[in-house]
């Protein structure tokens, strides 16, 4: 596991941003809890309002549990909150396609995508050179 948590003027999206914090895990289910206790810690810590936190929460949750799901390796969550937005990102080194289990009910399956469209303000997907990058932008009151 890699943790890294600081104000930094570095930039996601060219701007200075206020915090940011990554964290690199095993691409396995059993660490997606690990994900979403260090997101919820780490905005309490930053003073992100219960419901965003709670929002968010779920957002990686549901991200991280995609990412553990199909990638192979590692996944990694970056958290940047840069003036009132919440950039949520998470990598992992699976592919494009995502294939049903068929361990898993159809009524079970695919509702994580449907949650996380509905709590953020946007979503992009994006396939890497190393695999898959899934953003998600939550709005974050002062």
């Amino acid at each position: 596991m890699f943790v890294t948590d600081s104000p930094s003027p570095s930039s996601l999206l060219g701007r200075p941003c206020r915090h940011q914090a990554l964290l690199t895990l095993p691409a396995q289910e059993a660490h997606v809890s690990a994900a979403r206790h260090f997101t919820a810690d780490l905005l309490e810590t930053w003073s992100v309002p219960v419901s965003e936190r709670d929002s968010a929460v779920l957002i990686v949750d549901e991200l991280a549990a995609n990412a553990a799901q199909y990638g192979r390796e590692h996944m990694t969550l970056l958290l940047v909150l840069d003036h009132g937005t919440l950039h949520i990102v998470v990598t992992d080194s699976g592919s494009t396609v995502e294939h049903q289990r068929p361990d898993i009910a159809p009524d079970e399956h695919g509702r994580g995508t449907g949650i996380v469209q509905y709590l953020a303000q946007s979503t992009e997907v994006h396939q890497t050179h190393s695999g898959r990058e899934v953003r998600a932008c939550l709005r974050c009151s002062p």
